[in-house]
């Protein structure tokens, strides 16, 4: 008989591992893709299969019903408002008398009385879009009713 020992080397010799033959893993199905999560086609209105929709094996073939698709209305795009060039602003001095330059006052008062805020740059820009409308004929009457001014900055 054997000792223990010898045993117990036989015993290793004999245990080598063995691998196990692999279980047949069941066949894995994709989840259907629902139509929400992709955008409908926009040409087509009526839903049909995709082509990956029916599937051929080789024992049976397999038939998969087309999911329903819903019209999606169409979102219309909102185009971007072009913004209008910014207008280079221009700082100059003028010369005017007194009594015409109280008018600018006067006519500021009687806006702030009737709730309009305006400023004197706004009054005389008002002036000039007046004057564009004006005949040549208009604004040379106008023009020679006007006292003449000096020419230059006024003495301190």
């Amino acid at each position: 008989m054997a000792t223990r020992v010898q045993a117990a080397a036989a015993s290793t010799e004999k245990k080598k591992p063995v691998a196990k033959a692999a279980a047949p893993k069941p066949p894995v199905k994709k989840p259907a893709v629902r139509p929400a999560a992709r955008p409908a086609p926009k040409a087509a209105a009526v839903a049909k299969p995709a082509p990956e929709a029916v599937k051929t094996e080789k024992k049976a073939e397999k038939v998969v019903k087309p999911v329903k698709v819903e019209k999606v209305e169409k979102v219309e795009k909102v185009e971007k408002v072009a913004k209008p060039k910014k207008v280079k602003q221009v700082r100059d001095s003028f010369t005017m008398p007194e009594n015409e330059y109280a008018v600018l006052a006067q006519v500021k008062k009687s806006c702030l009385k009737a709730g309009v805020e305006i400023k004197k740059s706004d009054l005389l820009r008002i002036g000039v879009s007046l004057i564009k409308n004006l005949k040549i004929a208009e604004l040379k009457d106008i023009l020679s009713s006007l006292t003449p001014l000096k020419v230059g900055r006024p003495k301190k």
